[in-house]
């Protein structure tokens, strides 16, 4: 049989055709496309431009390589090279507000389709679909996750919740492709839209920064007010507020050392000094420090207490105040962990 030549000049042949041979090439050398990445009317187009070629002469194919190879070698950056792609190549990068916003303005989701929203949530907030929406629902959704995240959802769902979904999976066979559509714009809407919040922070956490520096007859009164305002705001602050007095059920004794470190030794002197004096939470809070540290420096310390002698309300204050804020700062940063209060009363 003999070959007849498409044609050896490469300007004969259209991109498009262009495309779909260096693909057949690609794959024919073992090469790994992620031809998913792209639109899907592209794809369609490349199956049915690579399903129209037959033949091809080794120098008409040798000239489309060669071409191919000397544009790609011009390449000095791949850019995103649409607003869509930028937008999701931007995303983990912007303010999460301005991020959502701009997710919601892709062509993907302008044209109704919502589950790559929804797949991108966090796993957190995936759960909440599980535990919130019916079983059939969260089954759909757990179907339209990639694989490892549909995994790390399952083993984090309750266990009796897990196998009911896993069971409603087997039942989503007949579910039409306007259900599933349906479902993914709704979970998009009621899940992955971020309402504008005027604070960064929660009311029980910047309230409690707030009587950390305030003085302890004034933290205590408003406490109290609270108890009977509102019990349960005042037992969730009670947990984020963090005196001197709270050392020894908040931290542990292996931290004692690393806790105390960072602060002056002349504040961390008044402050014992001030708390051994106390009766009451404060004393006990200074003999937790001193029985969790060296024999020789417990003793110094003691020592050095003593020949203080009694240490005025606004020095003691403000001295307490240098040890906590240094032991806040360390579990800001990650160095210590704070024992959560409840532990206990939950084993």
């Amino acid at each position: 049989m003999t070959l007849k030549p498409l044609d050896h000049s490469t300007s004969a042949i259209s991109r498009r055709r262009k495309a779909a041979m260096i693909v057949q090439m690609m794959i024919s050398d073992g090469g790994n496309l992620s031809l998913s990445q792209l639109p899907e009317s592209l794809q369609e187009l490349l199956t049915e431009e690579l399903g129209a070629i037959r033949l091809v002469d080794r120098t008409t194919v040798a000239s489309v390589a060669k071409e191919f190879t000397t544009q790609l070698e011009a390449v000095g950056m791949s850019a995103p090279g649409s607003r869509d792609n930028a937008i999701n190549a931007l995303s983990a990068h912007l303010t999460p507000a301005l991020a959502e916003r701009l997710r919601e303005q892709t062509d993907s989701v302008r044209h109704g389709d919502h589950w790559p929203i929804v797949s991108a949530l966090p796993v957190s907030r995936i759960i909440d679909i599980m535990t919130t929406e019916s079983v059939e629902i969260s089954a759909v959704t757990l179907s339209k996750l990639p694989v490892g995240k549909a995994a790390e959802v399952l083993t984090k769902t309750p266990g009796e919740l897990a196998r009911r979904i896993t069971y409603a999976m087997s039942l989503t066979a007949k579910v039409t492709p306007d259900v599933v559509h349906r479902i993914g714009q709704s979970l998009a809407k009621n899940y992955a839209t971020t309402a504008d919040h005027a604070f960064e922070n929660a009311p029980v956490q910047r309230l409690g920064a707030i009587l950390n520096s305030t003085v302890a007859e004034t933290r205590e009164d408003l406490l109290e007010g609270l108890d009977s305002e509102n019990p349960a705001f005042a037992t969730d602050l009670r947990k984020a507020i963090f005196t001197f007095k709270d050392i020894p059920v908040r931290i542990k004794p292996a931290d004692i050392s690393a806790c105390i470190r960072p602060v002056e030794a002349e504040s961390l002197t008044r402050a014992i000094a001030a708390a051994l004096a106390d009766e009451g939470p404060l004393s006990a809070a200074a003999e937790f420090i001193l029985g969790n540290v060296s024999q020789r420096m417990a003793a110094q310390m003691r020592e050095d207490a003593e020949e203080i002698g009694a240490v005025k309300k606004a020095d003691a204050e403000t001295a307490m105040s240098a040890v906590t804020t240094a032991i806040r700062e360390l579990a800001e940063n990650g160095a210590i962990e704070f024992i959560d209060p409840d532990a206990n009363d939950n084993e």
